[in-house]
């Protein structure tokens, strides 16, 4: 018996069905990749499988005493308590039975309580929380508020890892974690005794611990076994298929649509079968759900740079604390040219964002002896796409976020209004004037991208653009990067994504 079932499953937002009678199921030891375009419907899906929402119509079906963790996207987690008390928050039902325990008086049913902590494992809780710690590389005395937003991630799988789930619901897991700690959770999801549904358009980490693929596409869900690469094989037998069959039924529509149209002989001995045929052909094609269209991404290159971009000789920055000198980049020498598509690799908080301040002079160096040197380049125009999503107005429209005050933009010297501009990254013109915070997490980065672009700029600096970006468009994404004649500076966890763009690379080690 499958572990989660969903039948015949009905969500709808607004005018658009996410869900349209969808059925899925999840088998033991599965390790399903959940995924599909920006706005879907995915983490809304995945929250109806944890029981926190409710479809508008179907079934959700789970075996009994299933147990169920989910990790969201962005973890709520307390940040004035320590990492324990953070991750024991797993453990909050076997926490209450065992001091229940321990505060019974006569009234209380002991055995009841006994069986429940034996059940729950809770006499060693403490223990277990302490081990998934140590097991995740987290100190437990460390402050919440104080970690970097990976190590929250991973406070976060500790909290649903301690309650020794049958299923872990994960939401973008790879959001905010570096290399190694994504080479690490891989690890630890392919040796999970249990199984996996994770949303993420990673597609390293899916090649890499797929067992399933099941994609969301025009409300309905569909499974493809193996990884991502043997689903892209698949997917295209099964959209070339399906373009066959669509262009049959439409030229037999057309056929159909001509011979009702013709003239007082036809009608006279026109049949009542065909007529309803004509009227099933009509039906199908009207209730039919085209593909969703592809983003159409062009930068406005703005003027040529000077050749160099550059160049940086014995460059140090160090930042202090008090008493604590923590030495970010130490004596860096390089000469950066115009047209280099730069990765910058390394750990969270190795100073990757710090370097690039100190390449585009927005800070000073150290004064050393001998002393740093930095010259910039002329003429460069910088566009920024930045990491933390710090300039998103979230109550201004998509309209104005893009053009404040005019309803134009420009791109390479055209014109453009800015409905049909947004209409290039798939945001209807009926949207322009909804407010930013109705968009799911991957519209609020392609909205982010429209903006950049809409900037002249012969400067590219993309500070982990891929995060929560479908995979169709960061496809189109490492294209234009590909043909961009100017220069880029990317920081990105994504493995494909790098390997696809950058010409060199900028290690801290």
């Amino acid at each position: 018996m499958a572990l989660i079932t969903l039948l015949d499953a009905q969500l709808a937002f607004g005018h658009v069905a996410l869900l349209d009678h969808a059925d899925f199921s999840l088998e033991t030891n599965q390790r399903i990749g959940l995924i599909g375009r920006n706005g879907t419907g995915k983490s809304s899906l995945l929250k109806i499988l944890a029981g926190l929402e409710k479809p508008d119509d179907g079934a959700l079906q789970l075996q009994q005493n299933l147990r169920i963790a989910y990790v969201p996207q962005e973890p709520s987690l307390d940040p004035h308590a320590t990492v324990f008390i953070a991750a024991s928050a797993g453990l909050a039902r076997t926490k209450q039975v065992v001091e229940q325990y321990l505060a019974a008086d006569e009234h209380t049913d002991l055995d009841a309580l006994q069986s429940e902590i034996e059940a729950l494992d809770g006499w060693t809780w403490e223990q277990r929380v302490e081990e998934t710690l140590h097991r995740l590389h987290l100190d437990k005395d460390a402050i919440v508020g104080s970690l970097s937003g990976g190590t929250k991630k991973r406070v976060a799988l500790a909290q649903a890892l301690v309650a020794k789930p049958d299923v872990l619901l994960l939401d973008e897991p790879t959001n905010h974690l570096d290399l190694d700690s994504i080479a690490w959770l891989e690890e630890l999801l392919i040796n999970f005794a249990g199984s996996i549904i994770t949303i993420t358009h990673d597609r390293a980490f899916l090649d890499q611990v797929a067992t399933v693929i099941v994609e969301l596409d025009r409300g309905k869900l569909r499974s493809y076994p193996g990884n991502f690469a043997q689903y892209l094989i698949q997917k295209e037998d099964q959209m070339a298929q399906e373009a066959v069959i669509n262009a049959k039924a439409d030229k037999l529509l057309a056929q159909e649509e001509i011979w009702i149209r013709k003239g007082v002989e036809a009608r006279r001995t026109r049949s009542v079968a065909r007529i309803g045929r004509l009227e099933a052909l009509r039906d199908n094609r009207s209730a039919r759900r085209d593909a969703v269209g592809r983003v159409n991404l062009d930068v406005s290159s703005g003027e040529k740079s000077g050749k160099i971009v550059a160049e940086l000789t014995d460059v140090s920055k160090t930042f202090s604390h008090g008493d604590t000198h923590k030495v970010i980049v130490n004596k860096f020498t390089g000469t950066l040219l115009r047209g280099d598509k730069i990765g910058l690799l390394g750990p969270n908080g190795a100073g990757k964002t710090t370097l690039l301040k100190l390449i585009l002079g927005e800070i000073q160096p150290d004064v050393t002896t001998p002393p740093g040197k930095i010259r910039q380049g002329a003429n460069l125009q910088v566009a920024y796409f930045d990491q933390m999503r710090d300039s998103l107005d979230l109550d201004a429209t998509l309209e104005d976020f893009i053009s404040p005050g005019s309803e134009w933009v420009e791109i390479n010297g055209q014109k453009k209004h800015v409905k049909s501009y947004l209409t290039d990254f798939l945001f209807s013109p009926a949207r322009a004037n909804s407010p930013v915070r109705t968009l799911s997490g991957g519209e609020r980065n392609r909205l982010l991208l429209a903006r950049l672009f809409a900037r002249p700029a012969n400067v590219l600096v993309l500070d982990e653009p891929t995060n929560d970006l479908d995979i169709d468009t960061l496809e189109l994404l490492e294209d234009l990067l590909q043909n961009y004649d100017g220069t880029v500076f990317l920081v990105s966890h994504d493995r494909t994504f790098l390997d696809n763009v950058v010409t060199s690379t900028i290690a801290f080690e």
